[in-house]
């Protein structure tokens, strides 16, 4: 099954603004704020998130996130 904000791990399909969504906690990762807890700057896009990166919030995978619409 796909659903629809999934990027289905095609990195080319996301722009660097894009907004990301864990399906599992819901936390979001916005480029704009970057990721603390994994040292990573601000205005970092998802797409260039370190190979180990997961989700600061419950470990979730990478592949977990789904694209949120509000980017259009």
């Amino acid at each position: 099954m796909r659903f629809e904000g999934s990027y289905l791990g095609d990195a080319s399909r996301l722009p660097a603004q894009a907004r990301l969504e864990c399906k599992i906690c819901w936390w979001v990762y916005d480029p704009a704020e970057g990721d603390a807890q994994w040292q990573v700057p601000p205005g970092t896009p998802f797409t260039e998130l370190p190979a180990h990166w997961r989700c600061p919030q419950c470990d979730g995978d990478r592949e977990q996130f789904m694209v949120l619409g509000d980017t259009a």
